[in-house]
């Protein structure tokens, strides 16, 4: 029984809903994490990049508008996370002795 609960709430997509959302990124992050990571920049700099490239495209101002905005988000995000890694890369690199 309690496993047809969980496959339920896996197809309607709760289980994920009710994970805690991290606002912070670890103070460790491993080289699996790295490998996510590289995956997700890799999304939104290709996103960004679309979306830049559409909009140039578009002669209806309005949807360009929207879509500057979504290309803008990417870029957004994908700073974020390029600071995430160059914070932790910068104090892992701090706490290694001096050779």
């Amino acid at each position: 029984m309690k496993g047809a609960s969980i496959m339920q709430q896996q197809m309607t997509g709760q289980s994920q809903a009710q994970q805690p959302m991290l606002t912070t990124p670890p103070q460790v992050i491993t080289g699996k994490d790295l490998g996510y990571l590289e995956d997700q920049m890799n999304w939104l700099l290709v996103a960004a990049k679309k979306c830049s490239h559409y909009a140039q495209e578009c002669t209806d101002p309005q949807i360009k508008q929207i879509i500057d905005q979504a290309g803008q988000m990417h870029q957004r995000h994908y700073n974020t996370l390029l600071q995430h890694c160059q914070n932790n890369n910068n104090s892992v690199t701090a706490s290694l002795p001096a050779q």
